[in-house]
């Protein structure tokens, strides 16, 4: 008998920030777990506290060179200029603070134990996952290890040989389809802001053959996600038909984000999960990008309630409530959040025109096939 699907977090992601000027010093994770316990969706049979992971597992995809960096990082709290240069640690958005290392190397950790225990069937929600743009021996796009390559290569390791990868957050996921470029047991398949930072990802990109891009222009609202979804994403792992899913979710494609432009609400983003839960006997689901604290919390607190079939309530209790109104959002990007963003958990449908663009780039997808 397969298990319930299980929630994996630590308590290391509570308090620790990037800084107040950087996009992510905002609180993220801790919120999802307040909101998850506040709600009654999590005990101690469903709650796993995330390991930290070692130099060792990190280096199945990390150049050794580059942890002991992120290391010294950490116990320094600065590295030398040339360090710094090489592995664009404390450059280009990648700040050293004061978790560098345990914080990223706990969401690598809780990635590679979701795989292991996923070996039977399952499903993992992991929100601290997601950290799509790492490489191999430098620090990109806020991301210092990348958890789901190492994750994906744990269920490889593990004997399976076809393992789908979507990612839907707002940029382009070209970490993981550098990663696994040429490798036939893993098809990448990426639907992200055309022209978002790191602007790659074009719709004729497949990478060594098996990445899949579907960038879509500015405004992408849920009849579009919904057309996406269900005109070329589930027709696409239907025909693959993976052994596992591994899904990044980030929600700074959230019409409230401040990293994108995007007009999307959090029902399509859910849409998206539910219809992914019985494409394959084994899901793991990641968090990923997301700067505004109360569509993190709300969005990813959802994504929770889908994948256990959760009632999502109209109305938040007094308790969830109190979680959202007590967020502090300093960032000079930080919005006044709407009243209904304190006291519900689900957007009403943001639909609206699905555009030429979209179709097209959806027609052109089908030709490759898988």
């Amino acid at each position: 008998m397969l298990h319930a699907p299980r929630m994996i977090a630590a308590e290391i992601y509570r308090g620790s920030s990037y800084g107040p000027k950087h996009p992510l010093g905002i609180p993220r994770v801790s919120l999802v777990v307040d909101m998850v316990h506040a709600l009654g969706w999590v005990d101690a049979t469903n709650y796993i506290v995330g390991p930290l992971a070692t130099p060792a597992q990190l280096a199945r995809f990390h150049a050794p060179d580059y942890i002991a960096a992120v290391m010294q990082a950490e116990r320094d709290q600065s590295l030398p200029e040339d360090m710094m240069m090489r592995y664009k640690l404390g450059k280009n958005g990648n700040p050293i603070y004061p978790e560098i290392f345990r914080r990223p190397a706990t969401s690598a950790g809780s990635s590679i134990l979701a795989a292991a225990l996923l070996k039977d069937g399952g499903i993992i929600h992991h929100p601290a996952g997601g950290t799509h743009h790492g490489r191999a021996a430098e620090a990109s796009g806020f991301c210092y290890f990348n958890d789901p390559v190492l994750g994906i290569l744990t269920l490889l390791d593990g004997g399976l040989d076809r393992v789908l990868y979507v990612d839907i957050d707002a940029h382009h996921g070209d970490g993981v389809q550098l990663a696994f470029a040429d490798d036939d047991r893993v098809l990448t398949v990426s639907v992200h802001q055309q022209d978002l930072w790191p602007k790659t990802g074009a719709v004729t990109d497949i990478a060594g053959g098996m990445a899949r891009n579907l960038p879509v222009p500015a405004g992408m609202n849920d009849d579009e996600m919904r057309f996406v979804l269900h005109e070329y994403l589930l027709p696409l792992a239907r025909d693959f038909n993976p052994q596992a899913v591994v899904m990044q979710c980030g929600c700074d494609a959230l019409a409230e984000d401040p990293q994108s432009r995007q007009m999307l609400g959090n029902t399509s983003v859910w849409e998206v999960v539910r219809e992914f839960m019985d494409i394959a006997p084994r899901l793991m689901v990641l968090g990923g990008g997301g700067y505004n604290p109360y569509g993190v919390a709300r969005c990813w607190a959802g994504i929770w309630a889908v994948l256990n079939k959760n009632e999502i309530p109209e109305k938040l209790p007094e308790s969830a409530e109190e979680i959202l109104r007590d967020i502090k959002w300093s960032h000079r990007l930080g919005r006044e959040p709407a009243a209904n963003l304190l006291t519900t958990l689900a957007d009403k449908w943001r639909g609206g025109e699905i555009r030429a663009e979209v179709r097209g780039h959806v027609q052109f997808l089908k030709g490759y096939g898988v």
